[in-house]
């Protein structure tokens, strides 16, 4: 695999691909405080292997990318996604076939929305609709509230919990910040299929030793929490073809559980 570092603006981004750059590309987008090698080596060479060129990269504050003052210098999703586009520009990309998970997901339908010409596909994975603020849902879930009827679920009951905990377990030693972190790998696994602890305590281990600021990952969920029209856009207005997957025992995205007939849109026409 070849490293290149791009930049977005004032930030630079380290960015991996691999295959031929004549071949079609796939940019692999993933979420929140992640760093680009949660897409595995693996992943990569199949793809590569099938004729596809593969590009993963570390999003700002994560990994081998900048960090930012974020107090200073805020930025959002619209800000994320520019650096997305960034690094296609870097590779001289012009479009995209886009894979993303959480809120790489998100930040491909923001892209598919705003910047079509740049999407070729989109295949969002573990994801809820851009437009979706899950704050309110989270704040009832957690204070014993009945969910209201026009919202998506909040996350498991598992999961809340495991928030709580999590907030009061020590994480003084650095051994105390792997357990804590492949804890929650655990409870994102959820409880259907097997959790792969080895792997998932290498990888937390290795995301440790890339990183320039561990706690800088952070800022993700902040910008998170900024709410404007841009990400309140219609997902009808995509016309790239697009693959959704989600599972169905997903702890932080639980799926509606309305019948069909049951179901009303959670995004304007």
């Amino acid at each position: 695999m070849l490293t290149r570092f791009v930049h977005s603006g004032p930030v630079r981004l380290w960015t991996q691909h691999l295959g031929h750059p004549t071949d079609p590309t796939i940019l692999l987008v993933m979420g929140t405080a992640t760093q680009g090698i949660g897409w595995p080596d693996e992943l990569m060479r199949t793809l590569a292997d099938n004729g596809r060129h593969v590009i993963r990269f570390d999003h700002r504050d994560t990994g081998r990318s900048d960090t930012v003052d974020f107090t200073t210098h805020p930025y959002t999703l619209a800000d994320m996604a520019a650096d997305t586009t960034a690094v296609l520009d870097g590779h001289a990309i012009p479009a995209a076939h886009i894979a993303g998970i959480s809120l790489g997901a998100t930040i491909g339908q923001w892209l598919a929305v705003h910047h079509a010409a740049r999407v070729h596909t989109l295949t969002t994975i573990a994801a809820s609709p851009m437009g979706n603020n899950p704050g309110p849902a989270w704040t009832r879930a957690l204070t014993g509230q009945p969910a209201a009827p026009d919202e998506l679920p909040p996350p498991t009951a598992r999961f809340l919990n495991h928030l709580t905990a999590s907030a009061q377990t020590p994480r003084t030693t650095h051994q105390q910040r792997i357990d804590a972190d492949v804890q929650t790998w655990r409870v994102l696994n959820g409880d259907t299929l097997p959790f792969d602890e080895p792997a998932a305590r290498q990888f937390v281990e290795h995301s440790y030793t890339r990183a320039t600021d561990l706690t800088a990952a952070t800022n993700h969920d902040r910008a998170g929490r900024h709410w404007d029209d841009n990400r309140r856009a219609p997902l009808s207005a995509i016309t790239a073809p697009t693959l959704v997957l989600h599972g169905s025992a997903d702890p932080l995205f639980p799926q509606h559980t309305a019948k069909p007939w049951q179901h009303r849109s959670r995004q304007p026409d």
